[in-house]
C-alpha cells in the first residue's frame, strides 16, 4: 500500500500572494489549495447568458451581478472561491480593502459541469456557502442538460428547494424579484459539445 502525502499547509496570506501571480484561478479552504477547471463551451454560454439578463434587469435597482473573476471570501470557514456569478445589494462589503476580494453575496449562481465538480457544488461547497451571513439564494444551472436547481433561505436558517427541468417554465431568482424563461439561459447550448 502507498502512503498518500498529506497536502502541505498554506497561509491565507500565502494563497493570496501566489493567487495575485497566477495565472489559473485556486480555491482556498482550512490550509488547502485547489486548481479550477475551465468551462466548455456550453457552461460558457449558460454563463454569459445568465449574466447578460441579470445585468440588464438589475441596472438601477442597487443590486450588481459578478462574474468569476471576482473571488468570494467566507471568514466562518476561511473558504476563498470563485462563483460562476453572484450578485450583491447594496454597497460591496471588500474583504482586508483588496478590490477582488468581497464577503457579502446575496445570490450565489454556479454553472454545473462535470461529475466530480456537480457533486461537490450541490454538497459540501453549498455547505461552506451555508454560513455567509448574507447569502439568501443558491443557483445551480446544469450544462449537460436543461435543470435549474434554486435553494431559497427562508426566516428560520431552513433552506427551500426547487427544481425545473421545463425549458418553457420561467427561471426566477426570489431575491431579487428577477425571472425569465429557463430557455433563456440554454440560447445557443448545443448539449452535444458538451
Amino acid at each position: 500500500m502507498r502512503a498518500v502525502p498529506a497536502p502541505k499547509y498554506v497561509s491565507v496570506e500565502d494563497y493570496l500572494l501566489l493567487e495575485d501571480e497566477a495565472e489559473e484561478k485556486h480555491e482556498y479552504y482550512q490550509g488547502e489549495v485547489f486548481a479550477i477547471a475551465g468551462g466548455s463551451i456550453a457552461h460558457n454560454r449558460i454563463v454569459r447568458n445568465v449574466l447578460n439578463s441579470l445585468d440588464n434587469f438589475l441596472e438601477g435597482k442597487g443590486c450588481e451581478v459578478f462574474p468569476s473573476d471576482l473571488k468570494i471570501h467566507n471568514e466562518a470557514n476561511t473558504l476563498f472561491t470563485y462563483p460562476d456569478l453572484s450578485i450583491v445589494c447594496g454597497e460591496l462589503n471588500r474583504w482586508n480593502k483588496r478590490n477582488d476580494t468581497i464577503t457579502n453575496p446575496a445570490v450565489i449562481i454556479e454553472v454545473l459541469s462535470k461529475k466530480k465538480t456537480k457533486n461537490y457544488d450541490r454538497g459540501e461547497k453549498f455547505r461552506l456557502y451555508r454560513s455567509l451571513p448574507s447569502l439568501k439564494e443558491y443557483v445551480l444551472i446544469s450544462s449537460l442538460e436543461i435543470s435549474v436547481e434554486r435553494f431559497i433561505k427562508q426566516e428560520t436558517s431552513f433552506w427551500n428547494f426547487r427544481e425545473t427541468t421545463d425549458p418553457e417554465d420561467l427561471f426566477q431568482i426570489e431575491t431579487i424579484h428577477f425571472s425569465c424563461p429557463v430557455n433563456e439561459l440554454y440560447r445557443n447550448v448545443s448539449f452535444e459539445e458538451v
